[in-house]
């Protein structure tokens, strides 16, 4: 369970509860100490905290060992690898579970040296429930811990502040619903002027069908880590022109890849989040990633997949459905990953 306690406003007029020091340079802000006041209101013991955590590695497991099997034997999948190779969690630490913020594990003494881990103090040991007793003997034992988060806002206070940026400006946005996937057509344009080949995948529509599709529809793009993967030929075809500086400006809530980075930011906030929220993101990843494939001018019918014919107008139909409900599933998602982060980041007054 997170804590309640919310900061006092470091932009805003309002005198904060607790006193502060903030300094705030672009996006970098820095604090003092006594910012990060957590209030303790969940503690649990070793065989509780280890069923969740073994729960966890289970449901993490199905996707991350799958995946660890497949690159043992030099294999690869191109629609179910993708979270793995794409983004910079490893399996590993994808199926290591945390608590978040506000809680305390006893008799867990092997993660004090974690990183963004510290000791549980006596004073917070009894302030989340534990007797007397119970307090001193894990603090004399060293093994109740709890993540530091004076640690982590003080390392990753300019990462937190771009990531409250960017999903509050994400959210703020209506979803526009008529790209249609042609951010992966774009990727596949002119593929033999541009000697472009992918051994185990081939176009459904071949190279020249795959053109025309291209050059009959609008291209409009929001998102920057698609665009960057356009064919040259195909950029200059692109409504928006995104770049890195603008993508906390143009990312939008229909947009797939947008929806599937909402798993980027929340594991970065790791340990800050728990790992229910990373795995609740990395599902909605997950079956974003299916959509923006199956959409795709690739045959990845050997791969299990029916593919989404979006240049027809039926086939634009179920996009537009599948898209919308994982539009849908992105704002619960992103709503509390911005709770975490005005927790421990007050947002800047517009």
């Amino acid at each position: 369970m997170s804590c309640t306690l919310r900061e006092g406003q470091c932009w805003f007029i309002p005198v904060p509860p607790l006193p502060f020091f903030c300094v705030c340079v672009g996006v970098r802000v820095l604090y003092s100490r006594s910012m990060s006041s957590v209030v303790f209101s969940q503690v649990m013991d070793g065989s509780e905290w280890r069923a969740v955590a073994a729960a966890h590695e289970a449901r993490a497991g199905r996707y991350a060992d799958p995946f660890a099997q497949r690159r043992a034997r030099h294999e690869v999948h191109p629609v179910e690898d993708f979270l793995f190779t794409y983004y910079t969690l490893k399996p590993g630490q994808f199926k290591r579970w945390h608590p978040g913020a506000g809680v305390i594990l006893l008799d867990a003494p092997e993660r004090a040296s974690w990183r963004f881990y510290r000791l549980a103090t006596e004073q917070e040991l009894l302030e989340a429930g534990c007797t007397p007793e119970q307090a001193r003997a894990q603090v004399d034992a060293a093994s109740a811990v709890t993540v530091d988060v004076t640690d982590f806002v003080e390392r990753r206070a300019t990462a937190l502040a771009f990531t409250h940026e960017i999903l509050r400006n994400t959210a703020a946005k209506k979803g526009q619903f008529g790209c249609f996937g042609m951010h992966e057509w774009a990727m596949a344009y002119k593929s033999v002027e541009n000697n472009i080949r992918h051994d185990y995948l081939q176009l459904r529509l071949g190279a020249d069908g795959t053109d025309r599709v291209v050059e009959e529809h609008r291209i409009r793009c929001s998102h920057f880590d698609a665009f960057r993967f356009f064919m040259p030929q195909a950029a200059p075809m692109n409504e928006l022109q995104p770049t890195r500086e603008t993508q906390r400006v143009l990312e939008q809530p229909a947009c797939l890849h947008a929806n599937m980075d909402v798993y980027k930011w929340a594991y970065k906030l790791l340990p800050l989040v728990d790992s229910t929220l990373v795995m609740d993101c990395f599902d909605l990843a997950w079956d974003a990633r299916e959509l923006d494939m199956r959409a795709a001018p690739y045959d990845i019918r050997d791969w299990g997949y029916e593919p989404i014919p979006v240049e027809t107008a039926e086939g634009k139909a179920e996009y537009v459905r599948i898209q919308r409900e994982l539009s849908e599933r992105s704002i619960g998602l992103r709503e509390r990953l911005l709770a975490v982060c005005e927790r421990y980041l007050p947002p800047l007054e517009a």
